[in-house]
């Protein structure tokens, strides 16, 4: 049974993959900041209780990183998804009203939070059959696609985490380790709002055609969920 550890687990594009992934036979460890309150999430772990594990996950607080990653020292993870993210308020990212801490928690759990857990949980995966680590990330965080400007805490968060994990897939390929960034689209989720492009079945659905077709040659690269590489 292969098996894939999603962060951001308790709504949105993270649920959903959680629900796909499930329902294909994987096993799946849902990470999320708050379990308890988080109803979609654990209703349908309750109907795949043989296959889906809840556990409290945090990405910014790296002790419970490295907690989960020792309850789970003698699992392999096929499948590493950084899915956790954050959009700050429109009124703190633009020029002259820039809300600096919410710039700092956005590259905590934007930036920071997916190499953490790449180094928590590098064993595991390295151990797999798949030994893949994908990266949510944004087509605003591309540099040549930027024609707008403004939302400088976002689109500076998602550019960081896209060379952080262009570095990884160097610092990874004696460990034969794919690491790749995913551009969902725009989205219709509480953080993408309601004028999203495309569902999020459709985007989940999309980015999981990539995932299955990667070849570790593709490391180190930005694809859109729809195949397309991204410039960045």
């Amino acid at each position: 049974m292969r098996t894939a550890l999603i962060t951001g687990a308790n709504r949105g594009i993270g649920l959903e993959f959680v629900q796909q992934y499930a329902k294909e036979g994987w096993r799946v460890f849902a990470g999320c900041r708050n379990p308890a309150t988080a109803e979609a999430l654990n209703s349908f772990a309750t109907q795949y209780a043989d296959q889906v594990t809840v556990h409290p996950l945090n990405v910014i607080n790296h002790q419970q990183i490295e907690q989960l990653s020792q309850a789970l020292s003698n699992q392999t993870i096929d499948l590493l998804i950084n899915n956790a993210g954050v959009y700050p308020p429109e009124q703190g990212d633009e020029l002259g009203k820039t809300d600096y801490e919410a710039w700092v928690y956005a590259f905590e759990v934007n930036t920071m939070a997916p190499l953490k857990m790449v180094e928590a949980f590098v064993r595991q995966v390295s151990r797999s059959r798949l030994k893949t680590v994908i990266t949510i990330t944004s087509k605003m965080g591309s540099v040549t696609d930027n024609h707008g400007g403004g939302s400088y805490i976002y689109r500076s968060s998602k550019s960081a985490v896209n060379i952080v994990m262009k570095s990884l897939s160097i610092d990874l390929r004696s460990s034969q380790i794919t690491a790749v960034l995913l551009h969902p689209g725009w989205v219709r989720t509480d953080m993408g709002g309601p004028n999203g492009l495309i569902t999020v079945e459709q985007s989940v659905t999309g980015m999981r055609r990539v995932i299955s077709n990667l070849k570790f040659e593709d490391s180190g690269k930005f694809y859109a969920f729809d195949g397309k590489i991204v410039p960045w």
